[in-house]
């Protein structure tokens, strides 16, 4: 009976380390998205803790400074969690192989993964075995060590155009603002640039979120910024460009809505949303016809040339819109991103309000 206990404790030792192996490549090495279960495990658990501790919270800047270190705390959970199965399967495996005392396995588990070296098995094949832990123990602690410059980098990029566009669409960030602050300073008409650096952004993040997920989940240094908001922000932009003003076509806006839209999916199904793939132009939407109306005679009245026919220029907001509306604003919600008008205010996880106290914003004589 003792010897069956001891082949099972090895294979189920072997089981967990080649677990804990898979996990590690496909969440840090493997450059392209990947759902793991061990790694969602230990995010989940992870968020309903925060959730938890944030819950109490009696406003938005409060919950926002428990979840700020959400994702920078998970982000270390792995490898400690990784480390703690590679602990428990070397001991389990050389309890199966040294015929030692339960004890014994763990001191020698332990010495071998902390390179301790005060205890080491007595047989050749046990041996090996120790050796293997204190390469795979520094090999998962250089792994996180060597990608945390890659994470915060691809972050800092992120983090600038987001802090860019606030210049542009204001605090929290609005489509309507930016297209009247490009008209107020004569670049309404030359836009093309600010579509296509937000075209590529929109590919760098789709990279590096897919194949790096925890990144979606940091937090930007202004409480009241956010990737999600800010991506909504300029893709509605784009949208009335296209649908409402009267000025020339280029098809730069065009490119990067669809750039926009196939980022925000590819983020999504990281995440196992669910969303139409092929939604039809006349598909409802979450921003209402007379919401799209009062932006109309806003831009009116800042003296925004508009096309005429409002109907028309409903009929083709929604039909671009429709292309990002419900991921846009589930990923709102899953990253419980600030207020922000036409996306995390009419998110299906929170619905937020506008902040009591906003940001003043000098306007130009």
């Amino acid at each position: 009976m003792a010897v069956w206990l001891r082949v099972v404790s090895g294979l189920v030792g072997l089981s967990l380390l080649l677990l804990v192996l898979d996990a590690a490549i496909r969440t840090f090495v493997l450059p392209r998205g990947a759902s793991v279960m061990f790694t969602r495990i230990i995010s989940r658990s992870s968020r309903i803790v925060f959730d938890l501790i944030a819950r109490p919270a009696r406003s938005y800047e409060q919950r926002d400074r428990v979840m700020a270190l959400y994702a920078p705390l998970t982000l270390l959970l792995f490898p400690t969690i990784w480390l703690a199965c590679v602990f428990g399967a070397f001991a389990a495996m050389f309890w199966s192989f040294e015929s030692v005392a339960w004890s014994e396995a763990v001191r020698l588990s332990g010495s071998a993964l902390f390179t301790l070296g005060f205890d080491t098995p007595r047989h050749l094949g046990p041996m090996f075995l120790g050796f293997l832990e204190a390469a795979l123990g520094l090999g998962l602690l250089a792994l996180l060590i060597s990608y945390l410059p890659t994470i915060y980098g691809s972050f800092s990029r992120r983090e600038i155009a987001v802090g860019q566009l606030a210049v542009r669409a204001g605090t929290p960030p609005s489509a309507p603002e930016m297209i009247i602050r490009a008209h107020r300073t004569g670049f309404a008409e030359r836009l093309d640039p600010l579509w296509q650096q937000w075209e590529l952004w929109f590919v760098e993040i789709e990279e590096t979120h897919t194949s790096t997920g925890i990144l979606s989940f940091f937090r930007s240094p202004n409480p009241h910024r956010s990737w999600v908001t800010s991506a909504g922000a300029v893709l509605d932009a784009a949208a009335l460009r296209l649908a409402l003003l009267d000025i020339d076509w280029t098809p730069d806006a065009a490119t990067c809505i669809r750039a926009g839209y196939l980022s925000l999916r590819a983020i999504a199904d990281l995440f196992s949303v669910p969303y139409d793939p092929n939604p039809a132009p006349d598909d409802p939407i979450s921003v209402t016809r007379s919401e799209f109306f009062e932006v109309y005679e806003q831009l009116v009245a800042a003296g925004v040339p508009v096309k005429p026919d409002r109907e028309q220029a409903w009929r083709d907001f929604a039909g671009w819109r429709v292309n990002y509306d419900a991921v846009l604003l589930t990923l709102a919600g899953l990253v419980m991103a600030p207020y922000a008008p036409w996306s995390s205010d009419r998110s299906p996880a929170r619905r937020h309000r506008p902040p009591i106290r906003r940001p003043r914003q000098r306007r130009a004589d």
